[in-house]
Parts: C-alpha cells; sequence; structure tokens
C-alpha cells in the first residue's frame, strides 16, 4: 500500500558515473554498440556493474516517510484518506513500464540469460544469486501492491506474446519466489557484507515474505475473500500453515548460524543516527555519504517545519508499556492524562524515538520541547535524528546516516510472529527472539519480557479495542499475538513495514481509527520538557505574547485544534474524511493504459476505470 515515492538516490555512489552507462537499457531492444548482450557480460566486473541498478532501483531508501495509522504528516495521503482521494491511474501507479516497474525486471531476466557468457563460475553463481534474490524481491512488491501479476521469467521482445499475458495467481509467482530466494541462499557468500545481499540477507528476506504470505492466507481465507485472488489459486496451492513454517525456518536458519547479534550500543538511538550502520545488527543497509553527496531527509524531515510537520499519533504512543510492564491503557486516567504525566516511566523506547520530557538530541546540552511546528500531532519522531554536532545534517536533503533495509531485529520479530500464528510458539521460542529485544531496550536481563502463559491469560483490552485495536485476532494464542504485533510496531516503528503489516493482517480499518496528538485540559500555559517552566501557552481571545514560550491559538490550523471546544486531544485532521474501503483499498488498481494495452489483465475488485473488459 506504499505510495509512489519522490526520486530515488544510488545506494552505491562510487560507481554512479558507470551506471549511468552500464543500464543502457535492453528493455525494448538491443543497443547497437559496444555494450550489447554479446560483448558483455564477460567477466566479474560486467556483472557487478550491470546488477548495480538492482539495488538502486527496487530497494526504498527513505523508509521514515510512510504514514500510516501511527504516523501522519500535517496533509494525510490518500490511502490514509481513502474513498474519492483514490482513483485508477492513467499510466505508472507502480506497475509503469519501459525502465520502471517491469523494465526492472527485464534487466535482471536479461543478466540471468545472459550470465553463462561470462567464464568465472564462481561469479556466475553468485550474481546469478543476486539477480534472483532481486527478483523475488522485485516480484514481492508487485504481490503486495497489486495482488496476483504476470510471471515473467524470460526478456520479452516487442512482438513476445507474454505482453498480453493474463495475470499468473499469487501462489505461482510464490513458487518461483522461493525457487529464486533458495537459489540465493544456496549461493550468495555467506560473509558479512552489510551494504551487499548474501545468504542472510537471503535467509532474512525469505522469513519477510513467506511470513507475509502466510498471514495473508489466514486473515484474507480464499474460502472467504475469494476477491482477494483474481486468478484463483490452483486445486494444490499451499495453505497459510506452509508459508508461515517455511517463515520460522528461515529466521531460525539465520538466528542460529548467522554472524549477527542485536547491537548493544550505548545509546539506542545511535543505532539509526550514526553515519555508519552497525555491522553486528544491520544485515542489509542503505550506504549514505556526505563526501558523495548521497544522502536522505531523515533529520530534517522530522525537525523542519517545512518538511510536512510528520508526528506519532497517540494511540501507537499508547501502546507502549510502562517501565514495570503493566499497560499504560490500564491506568485510570490514562485517556485524559498530560503530556508529561503520560510520558513518565515508559518503555525506554518510547524516549529513544519521540521528544519527550527532558530530551536531549545526540549532541546537543539544551533540553527541547516538542516542537508542534515541526509535529503535527506534537508526538514529534527523532527515531534517525543524527547527531548536532556533525556537519549539515539539519539542512534538507543533507543528512547521511545509513538507512535499514533488513535487521536482525526483524527476523526475531518474524520468527515469533510465525510460531504464534502456526500455534506452536514456546516460552523457549519468545525467549530466544522478541524477549532478547526487550532486553536490548530495557539494558537489562530482568526487563519485562512477555510471558506465554500470561499473554494469552490476559489479552491487552486496548489492542482489541475498536477505536486503537484489531478485530482479526482470535483463538488460544490471541493475548501473544498481539504482544508480538505491539513488540514489531514498536520495534520497527518509521521503517517502512505497519502499512504492509495491515494489509496481511486484514486492518485496513486501522486507518480509519482517531488521528489524535497530545492532550491538553484547557487553554493556558504548559511544561513540556519537565523543568518547571512552562514551553506553550494555549490561548483563545487574547494573545499572551510570550517571549519565552510558543503561543498557540486555539482553533486555528497556524496554532492548535483539539477535539473539544477548549480542550481534548490534538486535532489537526478534524472533519476530514476517511473512508477505507475493504472491498476495494488492500490493492492498488492497475493503470487504465495498461489494460487497454493488455486487455487480458483483469482489473482489481473494486476499481472502475471504465473499461468493460
Amino acid at each position: 500500500m506504499k505510495e509512489d515515492k519522490k526520486m530515488k538516490k544510488l545506494i552505491i555512489p562510487a560507481l554512479a558515473v558507470i551506471l549511468g552507462l552500464t543500464s543502457c537499457d535492453w528493455l525494448e531492444r538491443t543497443p547497437k554498440s559496444t555494450l550489447a548482450p554479446e560483448n558483455y557480460f564477460r567477466d566479474e566486473t560486467d556483472l557487478m556493474l550491470f546488477s548495480n541498478t538492482f539495488y538502486n532501483n527496487n530497494i526504498n531508501k527513505e523508509p521514515y516517510d510512510e504514514q500510516s495509522d501511527h504516523y501522519v504528516y500535517l496533509n494525510l495521503s490518500t490511502v490514509l484518506r481513502g474513498g474519492t482521494a483514490r482513483t485508477v491511474p492513467n499510466s505508472g501507479g507502480g506497475w509503469g513500464s519501459g525502465a520502471g516497474a517491469w523494465g526492472d525486471l527485464r534487466k535482471m531476466n536479461t543478466l540471468l540469460e545472459n550470465i553463462n557468457k561470462c567464464e568465472d563460475k564462481a561469479a556466475v553463481s553468485k550474481y546469478s544469486g543476486v539477480t534472483r534474490f532481486f527478483r523475488a524481491w522485485w516480484y514481492f512488491n508487485m504481490v503486495k501492491r497489486f495482488g496476483d501479476v504476470p510471471w515473467i521469467d524470460k526478456q520479452l521482445e516487442t512482438n513476445s506474446p507474454e505482453l498480453t499475458k493474463a495475470r499468473d495467481s499469487r501462489e505461482i509467482v510464490m513458487r518461483h519466489m522461493i525457487e529464486d530466494i533458495d537459489y540465493a541462499i544456496a549461493n550468495l557468500p555467506a560473509s558479512v557484507s552489510t551494504y551487499r545481499v548474501n545468504k542472510w540477507a537471503a535467509l532474512a528476506f525469505k522469513s519477510r515474505f513467506c511470513l507475509y504470505e502466510g498471514t495473508f492466507r489466514k486473515y484474507h481465507d480464499p474460502a472467504k475473500h475469494p476477491e482477494m485472488y483474481v486468478e484463483p489459486l490452483p486445486a494444490d496451492a499451499h495453505d497459510a500453515a506452509y508459508y508461515l513454517d517455511l517463515a520460522a525456518n528461515a529466521a531460525l536458519e539465520l538466528m542460529e548460524q548467522g554472524p549477527y547479534k542485536l547491537s548493544q550500543l550505548d545509546d539506542y538511538r545511535k543505532l539509526f543516527a550514526n553515519v555508519d550502520a552497525d555491522k553486528d545488527e544491520f544485515i542489509l543497509a542503505i550506504k549514505n555519504d556526505q563526501s558523495l553527496q548521497v544522502v536522505n531527509n531523515s533529520t530534517a524531515f522530522t525537525l523542519m517545519s517545512t518538511q510536512g510537520a510528520p508526528g506519532l499519533t497517540r494511540k501507537f504512543v499508547a501502546s507502549f508499556l510502562m517501565a514495570d510492564g503493566s499497560r499504560f491503557t490500564d491506568k485510570a486516567d490514562w485517556e485524559t492524562m498530560g503530556f508529561k504525566e503520560e510520558m513518565a516511566d515508559r518503555d525506554p523506547r518510547l524516549a529513544a524515538i519521540t521528544v519527550t520530557p527532558g530530551y536531549v538530541r545526540l549532541g546537543a546540552t539544551e533540553v527541547s520541547a516538542p516542537d508542534f511546528g515541526s509535529s503535527v500531532t506534537g508526538y514529534q519522531l527523532v527515531k534517525f535524528v543524527m547527531d548536532a554536532t556533525l556537519p549539515e545534517v539539519d539542512r534538507v536533503d543533507k543528512s547521511y546516516n545509513d538507512m535499514p533495509v533488513i535487521r536482525l531485529a526483524e527476523v526475531y520479530l518474524n520468527y515469533a510472529e510465525a510460531k504464534a500464528e502456526l500455534g506452536t510458539l514456546t516460552q523457549e521460542d519468545l525467549d530466544k527472539s522478541v524477549n532478547l529485544l526487550r532486553k536490548r531496550a530495557w539494558k537489562s536481563d530482568s526487563a519485562p519480557v512477555i510471558s506465554l502463559e500470561d499473554a494469552n491469560a490476559h489479552p491487552d483490552p486496548y489492542l482489541l479495542s475498536a477505536d486503537f485495536g484489531y478485530r482479526n485476532v482470535s483463538g488460544t494464542n490471541q493475548g501473544v499475538i498481539l504482544e508480538i504485533r505491539r513488540e514489531r510496531a514498536i520495534e520497527l516503528a518509521d521503517e517502512g513495514f505497519r502499512l504492509s503489516d495491515l494489509v496481511r493482517w486484514r486492518e485496513g480499518k486501522c486507518l480509519e481509527q482517531p488521528i489524535y496528538g497530545m492532550y491538553f485540559n484547557g487553554t493556558g500555559e504548559y511544561d513540556l520538557t519537565g523543568d518547571g517552566k512552562a514551553d506553550i501557552c494555549i490561548w483563545k481571545d487574547d494573545n499572551p505574547k510570550h517571549k519565552d514560550m510558543v503561543d498557540l491559538e486555539l482553533g486555528k490550523e497556524t496554532g492548535i485544534i483539539l477535539t473539544g471546544e477548549d480542550k481534548g486531544y490534538v486535532y489537526h485532521h478534524k472533519g476530514i474524511e476517511r473512508n477505507f474501503n475493504e472491498n476495494r483499498d488492500y490493492y492498488y488498481p492497475i493503470p487504465t493504459k495498461e489494460r487497454q494495452n493488455n486487455p487480458n489483465l483483469k482489473q482489481n475488485p473494486g476499481w472502475n476505470d471504465g473499461l468493460d473488459f
């Protein structure tokens, strides 16, 4: 459900100029030059240069900008608004043609068809593994977005019959993806290579897409929701348990045999803010480099008022546990608790990823209050904010911290969720996976870990509520599945997982839940830093014009909007209609032009493109 991204940035900057030459497109025709296939693919360098574009074209380099029920901007995305805000595009829309979308797939098939021209057989095996890894990655993105898609594993020419091929069922695509990823696992190097795919990245990715498919098949049960399978599953299609088992086994192999461990940096924030990715935990990362101007916008995005004012929702903030492991939402007055009180004694990760009382930025010395000019909810996210002493990082598109693609933490979460959904989860499974994340966050072996028995005996009412929770979790493992979902949302916050998680769980209605921010019990002055001095003043009639604090006029978009007339939750999006259509919005539509060019492509359910075939 991810919307189209901004301009991409290169991951492997040192090769940028070379890539401009070697990525000439063998998508529509063979170039009549020395780079024609018969003259290329002769050695490992050729294979490496040609495959470099796979990294750049397929990996999301700015995961922090995905809006969801947990994280919103001043202007809501069309996915969050739903309803008539979402329409069928004429072209593009993630389907694309030429050098984008299907053109990227053709490059992969081009390499695989020509790779045996290389006499270095070790290089052939390695770069076949790289290419098949990315073909599986490419197809996973397409399946998430569109559901059934045509499986193409060869170069297509202008007269190829496959150009008018119908969609294949997602079962067929998944089987091929598993073949590709298993080849990658068997043939990619096992050595640590943080910015290049290796055996362990392939195992982690297998756990990711098999968990997705297993939970998708469970919560979008083909018997109950046949519309989700535009091309019906074949009679011998695998069930949810098959994919969940593959996910758990892939994750376990990496956990037991891989060379990775959870980072033990002295400050959890550094895991995401440091210039260089932590090689202990980051299995695959995006390399940014200031000297080469290969950069991202992660710091300015959450600190500058001109960048969309992103903020966490109170729904998400309330889901963080107390420091002793009890539930914040079990407190009698949690719904009307002010900022200082609600932020006290919580899961340490809350203070690590957002501005809380006493917050001091890495490299800074002064305490900062949440900036309502930069955060539409008041819950200002700072997960990827770099050290203040580093040059240029506060400028737009000038951050150069490496971005996570695959972390060991995700593998732990994949393992626990797959086992819980299978019904085979044990306390030992929890202790060697998600409970390690709790212990790392609390910096203590005595951290409040998840107890299988207690979680299932006392499922969290907040995570089951209509306004803030999930509708589709039931059964004997209901409680522990909710706890794993809580842990997943917190540990992977702002890393680009939330929307796809809601899709696979069939929980799109979460996007209709209230988008609230901080609670204020009336006009007046408020201390948000905890230093005893007021930081903001909310006023309604007469502007107090304070010199030492921020004045926010009540009822004005340039000030603050509350749910009530003069008190309540920050509610900038008040009055904006949001409607998630469960019969339509779990998939994106196929663009009209693509269906006109290929009438054999059926449109996704619920989308009206005006075509009668």
